[in-house]
């Protein structure tokens, strides 16, 4: 099997991931309910990731790190949170649904909302972006690398905008976060959504949301946090303030293990080597017949994925025959992005997406080639 999905989710992990679980469930009490070894073991694992994410994303402090169960929990807090009153709203056609859908919703409530729309290469552009800027905006919320395509936006000009007009900047990083530099300060971004189980290669069910100091969110849920029990009202100290009830330590003591991982690594050291092959299969596959790539590869700075359709067969015929016959795992449909597949025009075929895992080899790299240059050798 070569799975070739990461996008999705990370499959190949490091070996310390699965063993930070194993210990976890073995030795992990609740943090914050109790003062005895295991509760207090569970507090420390917990404040020694929150401490790797904020020095991951170059944050206000592990305080302002809250924890949730996946990057869509994040995007909802953030999203509902800001639009509680009639805003003024803007996301782009890259995004997903979990940018998309809670936009939706603020604005049946009544917020303004605006779209960027993406080119045929599924590109936005940033002079439209300064436009909509002038035009009034409060919150703007963007993927920081589209889920289908790979493209990556500049964050760092995006975020200069959104503070240039005192617009709150919401990155969505659940495709880069780990592995693409991500820097609040120097990128002045508000808020970072992220989750923990793609290129931070963490367990599923871990997520959480970075937040500028001074910037204030209502919690999406309320209940226990450990502390001022007697009180009838949610505390307002973060990080407790947005987090209710039993966090999922065993799956944050292995995200804590996947931090480290990265951090001796070297995410740039992974991120070009995922790069490499990812254009080692472009490079295969470009000019075999009947195949369309989408996307843009000018930039080499650009996210390990490679979305693609054979002729006019159906994305998810394609996966199945790839999955059945060559043992080669990937994700066909529209990926949760269906105003990225509108501006690439692939609404009803959907694309076969292709995504990449710094543990891949060449060799399967070249079999997954070996199998499109089979199945299109009679077009």
């Amino acid at each position: 099997m070569i799975y070739l999905d990461s996008a999705a989710t990370s499959y190949y992990r490091p070996k310390e991931v699965a063993q930070a679980v194993y210990d976890a469930i073995l030795t992990m009490g609740n943090a914050g309910r109790g003062a005895h070894e295991t509760a207090l073991l569970s507090a420390r694992v917990i404040y020694e990731t929150r401490s790797l994410l904020n020095e991951l994303f170059h944050g206000d402090g592990p305080q302002q790190t809250v924890f949730t169960s996946n990057g869509t929990e994040a995007l909802n807090l953030a999203i509902c949170s800001l639009t509680e009153r009639p805003v003024r709203t803007a996301a782009t056609a890259m995004d997903h649904n979990s940018v998309l859908r809670p936009l939706y919703q603020a604005q049946r409530r009544g917020c303004r909302l605006d779209i960027l729309p993406a080119d045929r290469k599924g590109n936005i552009s940033l002079d439209a972006l300064e436009r909509l800027l002038k035009r009034g905006l409060d919150l703007f919320v963007c993927t920081h690398a589209s889920n289908v395509t790979g493209n990556v936006n500049n964050i760092r000009r995006i975020g200069h905008l959104c503070r240039s007009f005192g617009t709150v900047f919401v990155l969505d990083a659940s495709q880069t976060a780990g592995i693409f530099p991500i820097d609040m300060q120097r990128d002045e971004i508000d808020i970072v959504c992220f989750t923990g189980h793609k290129s931070l290669m963490g367990p599923q069910g871990t997520g959480g949301i970075c937040i500028r100091e001074g910037l204030k969110l209502s919690p999406l849920k309320t209940g226990g946090s450990g502390i001022q029990s007697f009180s009838k009202t949610h505390p307002a100290q973060m990080p407790e303030a947005l987090e209710a009830g039993t966090l999922n330590g065993h799956g944050i003591a292995g995200l804590r293990a996947a931090l480290l991982y990265l951090k001796e690594q070297g995410s740039d050291r992974l991120r070009k080597r995922e790069q490499g092959l990812m254009r080692r299969f472009v490079e295969g596959v470009g000019n075999l017949p009947g195949i369309q790539i989408y996307g843009d590869f000018s930039s080499p700075e650009r996210g390990a994925t490679v979305a693609l359709n054979i002729g006019a067969y159906d994305s998810a015929a394609v996966s199945d025959e790839l999955a059945q016959c060559y043992g080669i795992q990937t994700r066909p449909g529209a990926h949760c992005a269906p105003l990225m597949h509108e501006a690439l025009g692939t609404r009803e075929q959907g694309a076969v997406r292709f995504s990449f895992s710094h543990f891949l080899t060449e060799e399967q790299i070249d079999s997954a080639v070996r199998a499109l240059e089979e199945m299109t050798k009679e077009l």
